[in-house]
């Protein structure tokens, strides 16, 4: 069965560049030239990935996405954006985008990270197979609903990626956890770009634990992370 890719672009040319392009690697593709066109076939529709530009008419693709995840939070998002700058990508990231390519970008870069992005299913259904709640130090983390609490204070939400990290972590605390490995059991491919946006992903989860002195995520040089929990 053919994947199937929503493509917002409202660029004629490179829309039909890229949908031509995608057509080749033999995924179906619906192409809209607007947000709300984009939103009204996302609600309609079922969809594997979503590639969303980011300077569009009527929505742009950030409130896009914040709009996708107020009802899916699996669907991959994919943002096309001619910025470049960190705070453009962080913005992404923070409205529910899993990766993101600056325009132009170079064509075989673009199918392996849509590639990658699809091969993520399987990523987590070796996930679904861990536990779904967790006690870390002084956080109760519930991964089937997405959320991370801090004793008694009021549950924060997470992105599905972040919370497929935590579980990793929370099933190997005190081990190392390779690169490869998340990268591998949560996008489905251990390509250098996406590891740049696991980065992101780590950087935030580290945010959110901060309030717990005893709980850390730390770099293991050339190799991965260890979750450390002092006693």
């Amino acid at each position: 069965m053919k994947n199937k890719i929503l493509l917002a672009e409202d660029d004629q040319n490179l829309g039909f560049v890229i949908k031509d392009l995608l057509q080749g690697e033999g995924y179906k593709v619906e192409w809209v030239k607007d947000g709300n066109a984009a939103l009204k076939s996302f609600v309609n529709g079922s969809f594997d990935l979503c590639v969303l530009d980011v300077m569009m008419p009527k929505k742009d693709g950030y409130s896009l996405a914040e709009d996708i995840r107020k009802s899916d939070k699996k669907t991959p998002i994919i943002f096309l954006t001619a910025k470049g700058m960190k705070e453009d990508v962080i913005k992404g990231f923070k409205a529910g985008g899993d990766d993101y390519i600056t325009k132009p970008f170079n064509t075989e870069e673009f199918k392996l990270r849509v590639m990658a992005m699809l091969k993520r299913t399987k990523g987590e259904e070796k996930l679904e197979e861990l536990k779904q709640n967790y006690t870390v130090g002084k956080y109760k983390f519930d991964h089937k609903n997405l959320t991370l609490q801090f004793e008694k204070e009021e549950p924060m939400n997470l992105t599905a990626k972040e919370a497929d990290i935590m579980q990793i972590f929370c099933h190997h605390i005190g081990e190392v956890v390779t690169r490869e490995d998340i990268l591998k059991r949560v996008w489905g491919d251990d390509d250098y770009f996406i590891g740049r946006s696991m980065d992101v992903f780590i950087s935030r989860l580290r945010k959110y634990l901060k309030d717990d002195e005893r709980l850390q995520i730390v770099n293991i040089h050339g190799v991965g992370f260890k979750m450390l929990l002092e006693k």
